[in-house]
């Protein structure tokens, strides 16, 4: 059995599992304006959840060996998305926030 694997934008997107509606844009516009700060973004797996009703959300949550770990949240579900970067915390979700807004 083969496992699916597809990088994009310039090899910095890794997508092993299904993406949050909505959510690929944002990660692409991250990384297309951030191309220096983000090393890699590694989505995680979605998981059904009861408090993630409307439109998509993001949340900064914990720091990690190489970054940070984000949580998305949309029509039921979240994910988890790991984040490669030097950026501190409050300016990764400025910039999170930018890109969910365009």
């Amino acid at each position: 059995m083969s496992t699916f694997r597809l990088r994009t934008a310039g090899g910095k997107l890794k997508i092993e599992h299904s993406i949050i509606d909505g959510l690929r844009r944002v990660l692409e516009k991250l990384l297309e304006e951030y191309p220096e700060d983000v090393r890699m973004i590694v989505p995680g797996v979605i998981k059904p959840v009861r408090d993630a009703r409307g439109k998509l959300r993001l949340k900064v949550t914990v720091p990690t060996m190489n970054g940070w770990k984000a949580i998305a949240f949309s029509a039921g579900a979240r994910q988890e998305i790991f984040i490669s970067t030097e950026m501190e915390k409050s300016a990764l979700e400025a910039a999170l926030l930018r890109c969910l807004e365009e």
